[in-house]
Formats: structure tokens, sequence, C-alpha cells
């Protein structure tokens, strides 16, 4: 399948090196929201596939894929710093190159007055890349940022404790989109994504999946659950797309 995508989409599947930075980053800009690919080396990105990028403060991901049809094509994402114009990025999983997890990646980037995120430079296989995203959305919103499952309920209806460790799954939100990794990162194993968009009204948290690499039948799927956010715990029940009841509570990271 990979072999038949257009060549600008492959340069989508491993981290961007030594981009260049063609203007000041604004200084109340911390990255943080939802961003879309719009631009690769002057071409428009087609709007057939698409590749959505969230960050909270601390964390990112970013995810290609056909929604029309259904179709998964690539993931990555890792926690990052952003220190004045420079990003650095740790791997924590990729899709298509396990080699890259553990590794660190330094780059610089630039944002425009119109929310124009410019990247040039060129990737580790020393191809040279142009990328232009728009901001989605600026990541204001209760549920934004980066969390982690510590607890959920069991088959009898109680509550057990989930320490995460190098085996976990990171639920990442910006004001509108949402997207959950669920990862090894000692064995380097990728064991599954979902997202899309979301809301969060009065108390009920409803999931539009636009992706879901491991079922596709899923996607097109609303789903809704009640929620509570106490201090730095989101508090969540209702049902799985399967049907199943589900309850439980994600840490802020």
């Amino acid at each position: 399948m990979l072999n038949s995508l257009p060549k600008f989409w492959m340069f989508l599947l491993i981290p961007l090196l030594g981009f260049i930075n063609p203007g000041p980053l604004p200084s109340d800009n911390s990255l943080k929201g939802a961003w879309g690919l719009v631009e690769v080396n002057g071409e428009e990105v087609g709007r057939q596939a698409q590749t959505v990028r969230i960050f909270s403060n601390t964390y990112t991901m970013a995810t290609t894929y056909d929604q029309e049809n259904k179709t998964f094509i690539s993931s990555r994402g890792g926690p990052y710093s952003l220190e004045g114009k420079k990003v650095s990025l740790t791997i924590d999983y990729h899709t298509i190159d396990t080699a890259q997890v553990g590794q660190t990646y330094s780059y610089k980037i630039s944002i425009n007055a119109d929310d124009i995120l410019t990247v040039k430079g060129a990737n580790p296989a020393g191809e040279k890349i142009n990328q232009k995203w728009r901001r989605l959305d600026n990541g204001d919103a209760p549920l934004a940022g980066a969390w982690q499952i510590t607890q959920r309920m069991g088959r009898d209806g109680a509550m057990r404790e989930i320490t995460p460790g190098v085996r976990k799954t990171v639920k990442i939100l910006s004001g509108t989109r949402f997207q959950w990794t669920a990862m090894n990162t000692e064995t380097k194993e990728f064991l599954g994504c979902g997202g899309g968009a979301y809301t969060f009204e009065n108390g009920v948290y409803t999931e539009n999946i636009e992706f879901f690499s491991r079922d596709s039948s899923r996607v097109g799927m609303s789903l809704s659950f009640e929620g509570k956010v106490e201090g730095d715990d989101w508090h969540h029940s209702g049902k799985s797309s399967l049907g199943r009841p589900i309850q439980e509570v994600w840490s802020r990271d």
C-alpha cells in the first residue's frame, strides 16, 4: 500500500530534522492545539488523505489517514519540549519505522500572523521538504492536554488502578480534536490508535471517530460518555464502540 502513495506522503512517515526558521515565533505560542497539513513542496495537499497533528503542553501525535475510504495510513508521536524557536521531540511510537522509537530530534519552526506553520529542511533520508500547516484550534478547552489512563472498571464492577509504565495508553486532546494511542516503549510496539473530532458540553463528552487503526468499521461512529474533570483527573463512563460498559479515570500528564 505504501508504494502506491504519492511521494510527498512518504515524507510524513519519519520525523523531520534541521528545520530552517523563516521568521519569529510568537511569544505566546507553545504549539498547543491542532494543525492540519495543507502544503508539501509547494503542492497543495489533496483532500483524500489528510494529516492532523495535535500538540499538548508536553506531548504530540500526528496521524495520516483517509477518512472517506476508512483507511489508516501512519502515526507517530512522543513527548516534546519547546525552547524559544527550538523543538525537541522524543519518539515514543512510530507505525512505520520502529527504529526511531527512543530517538530525540531537534528542529526549528516558524508561525506567521495567519497561524500558518512553515517547515523547511531535510528528513533523515536527506530528502528536502517544505511543509505548511494550518492551525485548526489553539488548544483552549477544559480537556485539552495529554492524559494517561490510571483507573479502569473491571468485569466485576470494581475500579482497578493502572500504573503507567513502558506499556501505556496516552490520550491527547486539543480544543476540537482527540487521539489515543496504545504502545510499549520498551519493545517499540504500536498497539493501536484512534481519533477524530470531539465535543464536551454539559458534562457529555462525544467522540466522532475519523480513524481507527485496528478496525476501520468504527470510522464514522459517534460515542458519548458522561464526563467531569476534578483537578487533574478526568472521569468518564458510558459504552464502548462494542457496546460494553466502561468507566475510566484519566490523569493529566
